[in-house]
């Protein structure tokens, strides 16, 4: 059987992974910067970011779009340029806002959670669309802590993890880009949903923190496969060369969060089917 393995380590909070390019994409919350892992377990800063939660996906036509959490601002990668502001997102909501995902037609989706950290658990959590032509809307909201986030290969649907309720939400995505409820794609009571990425296979694969895990499960929440962790796991990412490698951002909580404490953040590597 296939054990986990540590493709690198010495991170502050490893967040946001995506397979990219024939590399590991990750954030570094404590550091505010994202990064790409290459097979040869190389690490190279690709950019700084100016607060967090930070987020990213890529449009169409390959640039790179990234959310500076605090700031309510989604950035764009120009050329020569760096990343330069695209969408103030502040004027839907004053909370820090959280993942990113891009659909096929270049619309972008990203939610916030609503309300301040340290304060008492709402279901205030909203998903703000920009639109190509660069305007900005609210599509959804009553979310219980939106987390990570997905759209489906197709472009129908989107798939968004609600840490405080315990489930995986979808919503149909509209041809104007609006969103409208389906309901609960898994239900997955007790669990904190995280980041989330596709199996390959039409699953879900959840990192969750409380419970040091990723979990794959099924549409309906049948669980497929437990992957137990020393660490909670933040994000994951399927991919590889032919997409059989389960990335897993791992750190120690809550201490990762103290900046003077022990980088503890790792990138956790495991083969499965």
């Amino acid at each position: 059987m296939a054990e986990v393995t540590t493709l690198a380590s010495g991170l502050g909070m490893g967040e946001s992974a995506r397979w990219h390019g024939n590399e590991l994409w990750f954030a570094d919350w404590i550091a505010g910067t994202i990064s790409a892992l290459d097979a040869n377990g190389d690490v190279r800063r690709v950019a700084a970011v100016p607060s967090f939660p930070i987020s990213f996906d890529w449009l169409p036509d390959g640039r790179m779009t990234v959310v500076s959490g605090a700031d309510g601002t989604v950035l764009l990668e120009v050329p020569n340029a760096g990343l330069v502001p695209v969408a103030d997102l502040r004027g839907i909501s004053e909370f820090p806002w959280n993942e990113i995902a891009v659909h096929p037609s270049g619309n972008i989706y990203v939610n916030g959670i609503g309300y301040d950290y340290s304060g008492e658990m709402q279901e205030t959590g909203v998903i703000a669309l920009i639109g190509q032509d660069g305007s900005v809307q609210k599509v959804a909201d009553g979310l219980a802590f939106p987390n990570g986030m997905l759209v489906s290969g197709d472009g129908a649907t989107l798939v968004v993890a609600e840490s405080n309720a315990g489930r995986l939400t979808s919503f149909r995505i509209r041809e104007d880009g609006g969103l409208d409820p389906e309901g609960t794609w898994a239900s997955m009571e007790g669990s904190a949903p995280d980041g989330i990425c596709w199996d390959g296979s039409g699953g879900i694969w959840f990192a969750e923190v409380p419970g040091e895990r990723c979990v794959r499960v099924r549409q309906g929440g049948e669980v497929l496969q437990t992957v137990q962790l020393e660490h909670g796991c933040f994000s994951c990412a399927a991919g590889g060369d032919d997409g059989g490698l389960l990335f897993m951002m791992t750190a120690q909580w809550p201490e990762a969060m103290d900046p003077a404490a022990d980088s503890t953040g790792r990138v956790m590597g495991l083969r499965v089917k």
